[in-house]
């Protein structure tokens, strides 16, 4: 045989091979142990399907699971598809994160299953399977683990009237407590009701510090599968009463009590004052005082984590439009009606994404109606950081950065301590005191839309119609890389217009995931991780590698970095959109079509060379400038799976110098009177209805120009003067310390004003007058009441004088007779 022929014999006869488990562990006619791996006679990479170069048993190693996320608590059913064991001879292992291993089953249509473990981390979870008894583990998938609150009810059990089983034994809180599941979700016709308790033990902050689930005991065994359960409880006994954060799990009855890695369903973690002691039921206000007292300590022992949490955004505009650091906190979100349990006060409340570097700690973030920030100094509903991060902290699994629940312990128990069960709310808020933001600096935005049109962060705007490949940014400080494709849009006529637009955003920082959002025709946008396509029928959220994912109703998907920069990409008309959104640290660190973030638009068109054309260049300079800034294949980021784009883009040239597109200035756009009317005065949209001859194109390109600006009025800086004290025994009127705020003065009764009863917050960030002080002494009330008492008592001897005056004279003649 030839040897230019052997290869393909080769890889013909590697295709030929059925599925299963013969071929040899990383063999290169197959995909086992190979998933993700493009070399060899065939592909067994995530691009190869629509490249049509997989291995024969792809989808029989690389394993593609349903349902494909559940709550890091554990026990999810899931079914790996496509992998078939009729007559298995040893059992399956599923092993996730080469550390945890649970015993799968096959079932009786053959079909192979695995049960999610209990861990101690949210975001994807790689693991594998061995099907002969764990000698070997070829085949692999990822099972994606998320946060208890994210997942859907109808996969948990509920426990009826929280509040009551959180509040029992207090005033008022007592009777039956009720828990329900879904009967169908377990199949079995008896369960078992068991608590398991959280715990933190170890020094704090040291290696020994440890997470740990532990079963306590069954509040009911072998009851029916009804769907409901109710019940009197009785307090625990004393070697359980230092749980006191805990959640319900129901299991098959077959299972003995504890049993681990088995199909379950649980409950919400929450405090467990229902299974308190005696003491507790007894005087539970000087219990929880106790209990306060004692988190204060701790507290005290504690390092100080404030000066590492972010400052708060000063209004609620800049909170929902710095998406890169700030996302909507779900226990308080204006866009389901603002059930604020914690925050009555507040409308909504945003979470920082990123816990601190070094004691994963969090910020929150509270508004009320009127967009200001609520502060905890002025009420108890104020904004509170967290020692644990609600959402947890890579690397996850020890405290404090266990998702959720280190949250629970040292921020959520301590508020039903001190606040919740007895009043004693200031001791807790003189720890959690609220971040003003005298420190906080608004991100910069810079924005690509359209045909396609480009707003740099300095506010210098051109339009760059190349085809290709390009760095919208990039910026050494955290390698972070956003590229973009642009293609020309086709007509209904189906022919290819003038212009162009993008149709993909690749996005990476440091070595963190790579996340691609792209048009994919009429099914809107898809997102990729690592060249592998997402899907999001089960979660909008994702915790990934150096990043988290969030995909919203409408098409935007919004990516969330490390360093605090986020990406927005939606769908606008035809194409894609981006906006890009950079904290104060990256001045002067980028590069790229969006231009040089310095606060000079004058050097926004920066070659690689260094050197700077002018702001008055023309678009075919500008078009130059584009073209320089085309992406090497070497650095590409963009996913190639499909024959079109490999041809056009990984083996074509990354800037096409063959499309000459419609220069502004040397094209005579006489826009229509429908244009005119669309537009208005702006001429992107103009621009693009001349390119298309489409006014839908046109409205798009105008929406998101608005949408961009709207974000950068929402940005603006603000100047805030900081909290403003009430004077001791008095007290004042307003909580807004943003430029231009006035605060009114008070004294309480008994007590004088000595000072300014009015402060105005300046333009430089300070207060016009101090806070006054309030003497003990007559106050100016009652002096006043004084003074005027005495006048009206004045006023009424010398009237009854007059009167009497006025008898005598009337009466005198009378008395003088003999």
């Amino acid at each position: 045989m030839p040897p230019l022929l052997l290869p393909w014999a080769l890889l013909l006869l590697a295709t030929a091979l059925g599925p299963g488990p013969g071929p040899v562990a990383g063999a290169q006619g197959t995909c086992s142990s190979r998933c993700g791996q493009r070399d060899g006679l065939c592909s067994c990479h995530p691009t190869c399907t629509g490249l049509g170069t997989c291995c024969r048993d792809l989808q029989d190693f690389c394993l593609e699971i349903q349902p494909y996320s559940g709550s890091m608590m554990g026990g999810k059913d899931f079914l790996v598809q496509h992998l078939h064991w009729p007559s298995p001879s040893d059992p399956v292992i599923c092993r996730f994160r080469e550390s945890v291993q649970t015993l799968g089953h096959v079932d009786h249509s053959g079909h192979v299953h695995c049960v999610s473990p209990l861990l101690y981390e949210t975001g994807r979870i790689p693991f594998t399977v061995s099907m002969d008894n764990g000698a070997s583990f070829p085949r692999s998938g990822s099972w994606l683990a998320v946060h208890p609150s994210k997942v859907s009810d109808s996969e948990k059990s509920q426990l009826v009237n929280e509040t009551l089983w959180q509040y029992y034994g207090t005033p008022g809180a007592g009777g039956n407590l009720t828990v329900t599941w879904s009967a169908t979700a377990l199949p079995s016709s008896a369960v078992n009701i068991e608590l398991w308790g959280y715990e933190e033990t170890g020094k704090p902050y040291s290696r020994e510090w440890m997470a740990k689930w532990s079963y306590l005991y069954s509040l009911a065994t072998n009851t029916p599968n009804s769907g409901s359960f109710t019940f009197v409880p009785q307090p625990a006994a004393p070697n359980y009463q230092k749980w006191q954060v805990g959640a319900l799990r129901i299991v098959s009855s077959q299972h003995h009590g504890g049993a681990k890695d088995v199909q379950a369903l649980w409950s919400n973690e929450h405090a467990l004052a229902w299974h308190l002691g005696p003491d507790f039921q007894a005087d539970p206000v000087a219990w929880a005082r106790s209990q306060c007292q004692a988190w204060e300590e701790l507290e005290d022992q504690l390092p100080d984590f404030l000066a590492e949490v972010p400052d708060c955004p000063c209004t609620l505009a800049q909170a929902r439009a710095d998406s890169g650091r700030f996302h909507t906190d779900y226990g308080c979100d204006m866009e389901r009606g603002s059930v604020c349990t914690y925050h009555p006060g507040a409308v909504h409340c945003v979470r920082s994404v990123q816990a601190s570097p070094r004691y994963g700690a969090g910020q929150q973030c509270c508004y009320s109606r009127e967009g200001t920030q609520i502060l905890t100094h002025d009420s108890t509903s104020g904004s509170t950081p967290d020692r644990g991060h609600d959402w947890g902290a890579p690397p996850f699994r020890a405290p404090p950065r266990v998702p959720g629940l280190s949250h629970w312990l040292y921020d959520v128990l301590s508020f039903y301590h001190c606040c919740l069960w007895a009043p004693a709310c200031p001791r807790y808020l003189r720890r959690r005191p609220s971040s003003d933001c005298r420190a906080y600096r608004p991100p910069r935005l810079a924005s690509a839309f359209g045909d396609p049109h480009f707003v740099t962060f300095d506010g210098a705007n051109f339009t760059f119609n190349g085809r290709g490949e390009y760095v919208l940014l990039e910026s050494a400080l955290t390698r972070l890389s956003v590229q973009g494709r642009a293609e020309p849009r086709t007509s209904p006529q189906g022919r290819q217009e003038r212009g162009t637009g993008l149709t993909a955003v690749a996005v990476r920082e440091e070595d963190s995931d790579v996340v691609e959002v792209r048009l994919a025709g009429a099914a809107g946008l898809q997102v990729l991780l690592n060249q592998e396509a997402l899907r999001f029928t089960e979660q909008n959220w994702m915790d990934l590698k150096g990043m988290f994912l969030s995909v919203a109703v409408g098409d935007r998907v919004s990516i969330m970095l490390a360093s605090g920069a986020g990406v927005e990409v939606s769908v606008q008309g035809p194409f894609l959109s981006v906006a890009v959104l950079l904290p104060e640290k990256f001045s002067t660190h980028t590069h790229g079509l969006l231009g040089t973030l310095n606060d000079d638009p004058n050097d926004d068109f920066t070659l690689r060379s260094g050197q700077v054309l002018p702001p008055t260049a023309s678009s075919r300079e500008l078009h130059r400038f584009g073209a320089d800034w085309a992406v090497q294949n070497a650095s590409s980021l963009l996913t190639y799976d499909s024959p079109h784009l490999v041809n056009t883009f990984l083996k074509g040239p990354k800037h096409d110098p063959t499309f000459l597109p419609l220069f502004p200035e040397e094209t005579a756009l006489r826009p229509s009177q429908a244009a005119v009317e669309l537009c208005g005065d702006d001429r992107f949209c103009i621009f693009d209805v001349a390119v298309t001859g489409n006014l839908s194109v046109g409205n798009a390109t105008r929406a998101a120009h608005q949408l961009h600006q709207r974000h950068v009025q929402s940005l603006q800086p603000v100047v805030s003067c900081g909290w403003l004290a009430p004077p001791s025994n008095g007290r004042k009127d307003g909580t807004r310390y943003l430029v231009g705020s006035t605060v009114f003065f008070h004294c309480d009764n008994g007590f004088s004003l000595d000072g300014a009863e009015v402060s105005h917050c300046q333009a430089d960030g300070t207060w016009s007058r101090p806070t006054p002080t309030c003497h003990p002494g007559r106050s100016h009330t009652v002096l006043l009441s004084i003074i005027f008492g005495g006048l009206a008592a004045v006023a009424v001897v010398g009237l009854i004088y007059v009167l009497l005056r006025r008898r005598k004279s009337h009466t005198s003649p009378w008395t003088s007779r003999p």
